[in-house]
């Protein structure tokens, strides 16, 4: 089951290790991957690698669009957050194996206990027919009893010198031989149907706990694909980022050239940023805050240098008037040209 549920992630991390190594992300192919991994369906691993050449086709554009220090800041937290999920989903992936393990270990107990049960079953049956066996010989030993009983007649019609009272003992001993037997073979089937009460009951309750065990399993598999769909949400909610930020800067290109310093300050507090989201690792809803704070710093900041444009295009258009009145206004006006 591990084996199925992490194809698309290994995909991702065979493809970065080889663009690492040199490959070009546009000619990594499937095979490649394969090579890698050595597990999945070529289908799955076909899809991820599609979505992430795509990824990877946008982070690049929006590198060549950004400045190199922004650019590597925004790398850097895409890393982070990437490495973030690969540590919970390979935690989550290990809490899940470890469960399956301790059911596996606990069907194995519970089939060995049916088996108990099933020889226990197998000796009651064993005594059941040692039990038809007696009863067996105890009615041939009737039949031993009713034949001398008759022989014993004849021998009274013949010889006339049986007494009633040895026909009334050898019908007592047999009335009491067959009560005794009718007890014995009472309470034999007694106890056998009560061992199979027991043993069904025992049945069921070991089903009732493995079908519990199975659906939690299934739940636990439920949450890991929940967990990797939000890592994939929380992505592409950055790759629009990503990409929001890229037509905003692009728009402002020109006045980022004339205030180059601003920009420069800019970037140091947006890396600053990017280390405090370093520290927080714990959860993806953490990461997914700080970045929304990075993005909040990041339109302040361009929102200082739109100010800062706007009052360094008012200084140029208030120095010639500055310049009429007299030479102290004109050295201040160059002053602040300079």
């Amino acid at each position: 089951m591990s084996r199925i549920s992490d194809t698309r992630m290994r995909t991702r991390a065979a493809a970065a290790k080889l663009v690492t190594a040199g490959h070009p992300a546009h000619a990594i192919t499937v095979d490649l991957i394969y090579a890698e991994i050595k597990q999945g369906s070529r289908t799955t691993i076909n899809d991820e690698l599609k979505l992430w050449k795509d990824e990877q086709a946008k982070v690049n554009a929006l590198s060549a669009a950004l400045p190199d220090a922004v650019a590597n800041a925004m790398l850097a937290t895409w890393a982070v957050a990437i490495e973030h999920g690969e540590k919970v989903f390979e935690q989550r992936r290990e809490e899940i194996e470890s469960e399956l393990t301790t059911t596996a270990a606990r069907a194995q107990a519970s089939e060995a206990s049916l088996g108990e049960q099933c020889a226990r079953a197998e000796q009651l049956s064993l005594l059941l027919g040692q039990s038809t066996e007696r009863e067996t010989a105890q009615r041939d030993e009737i039949q031993a009893l009713r034949d001398a009983k008759d022989e014993a007649l004849r021998r009274a019609v013949l010889a006339e010198r049986e007494t009633a009272s040895e026909r009334a003992e050898a019908q007592a001993r047999e009335s009491t031989l067959k009560s005794i037997h009718e007890k014995e073979l009472t309470d034999a089937r007694a106890e056998l149907a009560t061992k199979e009460v027991e043993l069904r009951s025992e049945l069921m309750r070991t089903t009732e706990r493995l079908e519990g065990v199975q659906k939690h399993v299934m739940l636990q598999v439920a949450d890991a694909r929940d967990a990797q769909k939000r890592a994939e949400d929380l992505a592409t909610m950055a790759a629009q980022r990503a990409e929001k930020f890229s037509d905003e800067l692009a728009a402002q290109r020109a006045q980022l050239t004339e205030v180059s310093s601003q920009l420069v300050r800019a970037v140091a507090a947006h890396t600053a940023a990017v280390d405090d989201a370093n520290g927080m690792r714990s959860e993806r809803e953490l990461l997914k805050e700080k970045l929304a704070i990075a993005t909040g710093q990041l339109q302040a900041m361009t929102k200082q240098v739109e100010a800062l444009s706007r009052h360094l295009s008012g200084g140029r258009k208030a120095a010639p008037t500055s310049s009429r009145s007299t030479p102290s206004a004109t050295n201040s006006t160059k002053n602040i040209k300079a």
